[in-house]
C-alpha cells in the first residue's frame, strides 16, 4: 500500500472513498510482494498493481464490491490448470489479496491517513493490519512510528496492539515490509492473527562521485531505480545544477572529505566514475571501510590493476579490495553514457537482489528469487 501513498494520500486528503487491494502473502512465482497494492476510487480511477497483469481485473471487481458494501475481505489468487486464462497467475504462484474499503466512516481511515503523510513526508513509519483473523477486525490498523509511538489500533487489545508495535519496530528498523503472527494474548505465536507490517523508510542513497557526462546518465537511472541520488566533485566549473538537473543535490567538494562528513547507511551505494588517482585513491580507501551496500569504480582493466596497487600502498586490505566493484557494471557490451549507466545500475540491483546477472534464457534459477527469501523474513 506505500508503495502507491502519494496517490492514496491525494484521495485522501480530497476526502474521496476508495478501496485498498493489497499482497499480504506470495507463495511460488508470483510477480509482486507483500505491500503491493491497487486501489480504486468510488469514480472508478486506478492506480497500483497487485500481479502485473495477472487478476487486476478481477482485483478491480472486488475493490468496487467492497467500496459498495464497506466490507474488507481475504482473497487469494493462483494457477489453474484447468484454464491458465482463467482469474489465477499464469506463473504459477499464489498470492493473498486484502481489499478493505476507505470509506468515510470507516475506523482505518484516520491512522492510514497518517501512514500516508508520514510515507509523503519521508518520514519512517510502518503499517501494520490485520491480514487473517476475525472477519470483523480484517483490515484494522495500527500505525508506529521510529520513536515508538503508534496511532489507532487493531481492535484486539492492548497486548496485541503492544506486540504489533514491537514487531512492527524492528522490521521498520529494518527497512523490511513482511507478516507476522501474534496469538490473542500478544504472544508471537500462529494461530490468533496474522499481521501485514510494511515499513517506508527514506529512499536509499546513491552517490556519485565524477561530474563526467556518464555520472548524467547515472543519475536519471539511479533515481528511475528509486535512490535519493548526489552527484559529488571537486571541480566546480563540473559540479553544477545546470549540468545535472536530475540530480537531488550537487555537492562541490572533494570526494573522500565529502564522504567522511555526509551521511550513509547499509543501503547506500556509491559509484566513483572520476578515474583519477588523485580522486579515487582517498576516496576508495575511505568508502571500502564503510558499511555501505555497493562500492563501485569506473575505469579500464589496466586502470583497475593500477588502482587497486595504489590502495595496496595506502593501507587498504584484500578483504576491503574484494568488496570493490571494478570495473563497475555487467557487461553489456555497453558504448554509450546510457548504455553505460544501465550497466552499472544492472550490477547494483543484481548485488542488491542477490542475483547472477547471466541472461534467463536457459537458466533455471527460480525468476522471482527473493520470494523465498520474503516467506522467510515473515516466518
Amino acid at each position: 500500500m506505500l508503495d502507491i501513498a502519494e496517490e492514496l494520500h491525494r484521495w485522501a486528503e480530497e476526502g474521496r472513498s476508495f478501496a485498498v487491494a493489497t499482497v499480504v502473502a506470495v507463495g511460488g512465482s508470483a510477480p509482486r510482494g507483500p505491500g503491493a497494492a491497487l486501489a480504486v476510487d468510488s469514480g472508478g480511477t486506478v492506480v497500483g498493481s497487485v500481479s502485473g497483469g495477472c487478476v487486476e481485473g478481477a482485483v478491480y471487481d472486488l475493490c468496487v464490491e467492497a467500496l459498495a458494501d464497506g466490507r474488507t475481505r481475504l482473497e487469494r489468487f493462483g494457477y489453474s490448470d484447468e484454464d491458465a486464462f482463467a482469474v489465477g497467475l499464469t506463473c504459477g504462484g499464489t498470492i493473498e489479496v486484502l481489499i478493505t474499503p476507505i470509506r468515510s466512516e470507516a475506523p482505518v481511515r484516520a491512522p492510514l491517513r497518517s501512514a500516508l503523510a508520514a510515507a509523503v513526508r519521508g518520514e519512517p513509519a510502518a503499517a501494520v493490519r490485520v491480514a487473517r483473523g476475525p472477519a470483523a477486525l480484517l483490515g484494522r490498523m495500527l500505525v508506529v512510528r521510529s520513536d515508538g509511538t503508534a496511532e489507532g489500533g487493531l481492535g484486539a487489545g492492548p497486548e496485541v496492539d503492544r506486540a504489533a508495535a514491537a514487531a512492527a519496530r524492528a522490521l521498520l528498523d529494518a527497512g523490511r515490509t513482511g507478516t507476522v503472527d501474534v496469538s490473542e494474548d500478544g504472544s508471537h505465536c500462529p494461530g490468533g492473527f496474522t499481521l501485514l507490517v510494511e515499513s517506508r523508510l527514506p529512499p536509499p542513497r546513491m552517490i556519485v562521485f565524477g561530474a563526467v557526462d556518464f555520472a548524467a546518465a547515472l543519475v536519471r537511472a539511479g533515481a528511475f531505480l528509486g535512490y535519493r541520488v548526489t552527484v559529488c566533485d571537486a571541480r566546480p566549473v563540473f559540479a553544477t545544477r545546470a549540468r545535472f538537473p536530475e540530480a537531488d543535490e550537487v555537492v562541490v567538494d572533494w570526494p573522500h572529505r565529502y564522504l567522511r562528513r555526509t551521511d550513509t547507511d547499509a543501503r547506500t551505494v556509491l559509484c566513483v566514475l572520476t578515474h583519477d588517482a588523485k580522486f579515487d585513491v582517498p576516496l576508495l580507501k575511505e568508502a571500502l571501510g564503510m558499511p555501505v551496500a555497493f562500492v563501485g569504480a569506473m575505469g579500464s582493466r589496466r586502470t583497475h590493476e593500477d588502482r587497486n596497487q595504489r590502495l595496496r600502498e595506502a593501507g587498504v586490505g584484500e578483504r576491503e579490495l574484494a568488496r570493490l566493484r571494478s570495473p563497475i557494471g555487467l557487461d553489456l557490451g555497453a558504448r554509450t553514457p546510457e548504455e553505460t549507466a544501465l550497466s552499472i545500475a544492472a550490477e547494483i540491483v543484481a548485488v542488491r537482489r542477490g542475483g547472477s546477472g547471466t541472461p534467463l534464457t536457459g537458466s533455471r534459477l527460480p525468476i522471482h528469487r527473493d520470494g523465498a527469501e520474503r516467506e522467510s523474513e515473515a516466518a
